[in-house]
């Protein structure tokens, strides 16, 4: 694989192939104003849980140094990894249904308990056709993640390229993402 471009968010900063972006915010807030500084709009961004946010801020700020910029094409993957899966979110759901007494369960904090739907969002705003995949891991393991982008690019002769990475959300302010755009060639070292 040849790596394309590599994104990392903390909720601190953000680097962009090497290339700290300025911010003036941290945690939730910063993930907005990365959005509204160097993302066109997207008005489902606003709907999304934090983990989908990351996501589509992470894989934008990837996307913006392809030249051309590809879109509606089945030869690109979005393949994710990450610890809690969207335990996040999960919390945030359950609150909204403990109290029997108080129960006001939301269908919009509800659809983002899957954590597939960060890799669908992806997908769905550049109209990607490929593979969409998102793995849970015990840790961080860069091995078995190439060898699972490696595999995925094995098994379907069509794709070309991958978004791929580690995304984390533990919480709303508590985020880490380490994405790269890779293109399918010889095997990294």
């Amino acid at each position: 694989m040849k790596i394309i471009s590599q994104v990392t968010i903390t909720p601190h900063e953000v680097t962009v192939n090497g290339k700290l972006l300025p911010s003036t915010e941290s945690g939730a807030m910063l993930l907005r104003e990365i959005y509204k500084q160097h993302l066109a709009s997207y008005p489902k961004f606003f709907k999304m849980d934090t983990l989908c946010r990351l996501g589509y801020v992470a894989s934008e700020l990837l996307l913006q140094h392809e030249t051309p910029r590809r879109r509606d094409c089945d030869d690109r993957a979005v393949i994710l990894f990450n610890t809690s899966g969207s335990l996040a979110n999960d919390v945030d759901y359950q609150r909204t249904i403990q109290d029997a007494d108080n129960c006001f369960p939301s269908p919009a904090v509800f659809v983002y308990t899957l954590p597939n739907i960060v890799t669908g969002e992806i997908a769905i705003a550049n109209k990607y056709y490929g593979e969409t995949a998102f793995y849970l891991l015990p840790n961080c393991d860069q091995e078995v993640m190439r060898n699972t982008v490696e595999c995925t690019f094995a098994a379907d002769a069509t794709l070309t390229s991958a978004i791929c990475g580690w995304l984390e959300c533990r919480s709303a302010d508590d985020f880490e993402a380490h994405l790269m755009l890779v293109e399918k060639g010889k095997p990294l070292p």
